[in-house]
C-alpha cells in the first residue's frame, strides 16, 4: 500500500486519542507532551500517521490542557477535536464523529504509543479491508499479559473475535491466555456511527469504552476481527516515567543503529543521546557522551569529540568539534574546527576552514573562510571577514543597555589580544588593531589603530615604596 493512500483505496482517516491526563506519570504536563527521542509522544504518532494519510485526514482528540497540546503540534497540519470532558475512549470517538463522518474507514491510534510504525498502520488497514470487517482490533501475545484485557477468538484458527475480557473478569481457564488488545483499531465508519450512541457507562469507571463496540457490532451482525502483531513493543503506551525512559532508550538505540548502518562510527552508542531526526553522513565519528539534538545535520568525515552538545545545527564535511563544546542553532562550514570548550550560540555562522578555539563564545556572529578566533573571545552580533585573526581576549561590545549593535571586521585584518570593539564600529580590510586597544571609531582599510593609555615608567618607584613601608612612612 502506498503512503498517503492509493487513489483506488476508500477514503480513510486516522483518529489519534490524546485527551488524557496521564495521572500515573505524576506530572503537571499533558501525558502526550512528554518526550522521547527529542520529540513529544504525540508528535511521533502524528509523524507515523501522516505517512499513511495526508495530515488533513488526521484528527487529534485533545482534552486535558488542550491549548498546550494544540500549540505543541499544530505545525504538523492535523485537525483537532476537543473532548472537554474525558469520559473514556468511546466518548473520544463520539466527539470526533462529525470529523470522520465523510470517510469510509478510519484507524484509531493512541497518542501515548510513540513507537508505532507506518507499516503497521498500513498492514492493519489492508487486513481490515480484505476482511471486510466493521471493526478490526490489533492484538499481540505478551510474555506477561497481567492487567491487560484478553482477546477471545471464536476458535484458535479464526480471525473473528468472540469477546474482549478484562483481567478481573477472566475465568480460571482463561488466565493463561496471552493475546491482549493493544488499543489500536480500524473501523468501517458507517456501522460504527450507527451504533456509537448505544455505548453505556455500566463499568466501575463510569466511562464509555471503545472496546464495547465489538459486542455492539457483533450483535448487529457485523464482522469483528483481530489482527495480531508480532511486534508488541511498538504498540506499547506510556504510563510511568520508568516506561517513558525505557521507550526513550529503545528509540535512541534504533536511531544509533540506523546511523551506524549508514556508515557512521559511534563509539559507545549507549552513552550518546541522539534524537530521532538527526542526520549524519558516512565516515563521521561520534565519540562517547555526545548529544546530537533536534534537527542537527552533520556532513561526511567529521569528528565530534566527547561531551559535546549540538542542537539544531548544520555542520559540513570534515568538521572537527573538540571536547566539551556547546553548539545551538548555528552552521559550521566544511573543514572548520571548533573548541575545545567553545560555545556557538544561535545565529552563528562559521565559515569554511575557520577556527573557533577554546573558551570562545559567538552569538549571531559570522566568521568568513579561514578566519580565526582561537582563545578566550566573545563575538556577538559580529561579521568577521575571511582570513582575519582575532586575538585572545577580544570582545565585541554589542549591547548598550538598550539595543544590540553590529561590529564589522573586514578581510585579512588583525585584531590584537585583549581588544575591545565598541559597536557599532567597522574595521576595514587588512587593518591592524594594537593589543589592548579600546576601539570606538571606524578603522580604515590597511590602517593601524591603537586605543590605549600611554605607558608611563617611573624609575626606582617600587624600591622607594618598599623603603617607605619599612620605615612606616607609607604616606610620604
Amino acid at each position: 500500500m502506498e503512503s498517503n493512500q492509493e487513489k483506488s483505496q476508500p477514503a480513510t482517516a486516522i483518529v489519534i486519542m490524546a485527551a488524557g491526563k496521564g495521572t500515573r506519570l505524576k506530572s503537571k504536563r499533558p501525558k502526550v507532551l512528554h518526550e522521547i527521542g527529542g520529540k513529544p509522544l504525540l508528535q511521533h504518532v502524528i509523524a507515523a500517521a501522516s505517512k499513511v494519510v495526508a495530515p488533513h485526514d488526521v484528527v487529534v482528540v485533545i482534552g486535558h490542557q488542550a491549548d498546550l497540546v494544540r500549540a505543541a503540534v499544530e505545525q504538523t497540519g492535523v485537525r483537532f477535536v476537543e473532548q472537554t470532558e474525558q469520559r473514556g475512549t468511546g466518548h473520544a470517538i463520539q466527539c470526533a464523529a462529525e470529523s470522520i463522518a465523510g470517510y469510509e474507514n478510519f484507524v484509531v491510534l493512541s497518542g501515548d504509543a510513540p513507537l508505532v510504525q507506518p507499516a503497521t498502520i498500513e498492514a492493519l488497514l489492508k487486513f481490515h479491508l480484505e476482511q471486510r470487517a466493521a471493526m478490526t482490533l490489533v492484538s499481540a501475545d505478551l510474555p506477561d499479559p497481567m492487567n491487560y484485557g484478553r482477546v477471545i477468538r471464536k476458535s484458535a484458527a479464526s480471525v473473528e473475535v468472540e469477546a474482549i475480557i478484562e483481567q478481573k473478569c477472566l475465568e480460571p481457564d482463561q488466565l493463561a491466555l496471552r493475546e491482549i488488545n493493544m488499543g489500536m483499531y480500524a473501523f468501517k465508519t458507517a456501522p460504527l456511527l450507527a451504533h456509537l450512541g448505544q455505548l453505556k457507562t455500566e463499568n466501575p469507571h463510569g466511562e464509555y469504552y471503545l472496546t464495547d463496540m465489538a459486542r455492539l457490532l457483533q450483535t448487529a451482525g457485523e464482522r469483528v476481527v483481530a489482527f495480531k502483531s508480532d511486534d508488541f513493543e511498538q504498540l506499547l503506551g506510556v504510563n510511568t516515567i520508568a516506561e517513558l525512559a525505557a521507550l526513550d532508550a529503545s528509540l535512541r538505540g534504533q536511531t544509533a543503529r540506523r546511523l551506524m548502518d549508514s556508515g557512521v562510527t559511534i563509539f559507545k552508542p549507549e552513552t550518546c543521546v541522539i534524537d530521532t531526526d538527526v542526520e549524519v553522513a558516512a565516515d563521521t565519528v561520534i565519540e562517547p557522551f555526545v548529544q546530537l539534538l533536534g534537527q542537527t545535520r552533520i556532513g561526511a568525515e567529521a569528528r565530534i569529540r566527547s561531551y559535546t552538545v549540538i542542537e539544531n545545527c548544520t555542520l559540513g564535511d570534515n568538521v572537527l568539534v573538540r571536547q566539551s563544546c556547546v553548539l545551538s542553532d548555528s552552521t559550521v562550514g566544511n573543514g572548520a574546527s571548533i573548541g575545545p570548550f567553545a560555545h556557538l550560540r544561535p545565529g552563528s555562522e562559521i565559515g569554511e576552514s575557520a577556527h573557533v578555539g577554546n573558551f570562545v563564545e559567538t552569538k549571531k556572529a559570522r566568521l568568513g573562510k579561514g578566519a580565526k578566533a582561537s582563545h578566550l573571545t566573545y563575538l556577538g552580533d559580529a561579521d568577521v571577514g575571511e582570513g582575519t585573526n582575532i586575538g585572545a581576549g577580544t570582545i565585541t561590545c554589542n549591547y548598550d543597555g538598550v539595543n544590540k549593535h553590529q561590529t564589522h571586521i573586514g578581510k585579512n585584518a588583525f585584531v590584537g589580544s585583549d581588544s575591545t570593539l565598541v559597536a557599532p564600529v567597522t574595521v576595514g580590510d587588512g587593518a591592524y588593531i594594537g593589543a589592548g586597544s579600546c576601539i570606538t571609531k571606524d578603522v580604515p582599510a590597511d590602517a593601524l589603530a591603537v586605543g590605549r593609555g600611554r605607558q608611563v615608567i617611573k624609575e626606582n618607584w617600587a624600591a622607594e615604596r618598599r623603603a617607605r613601608r619599612e620605615t612606616g612612612n607609607v604616606h610620604s
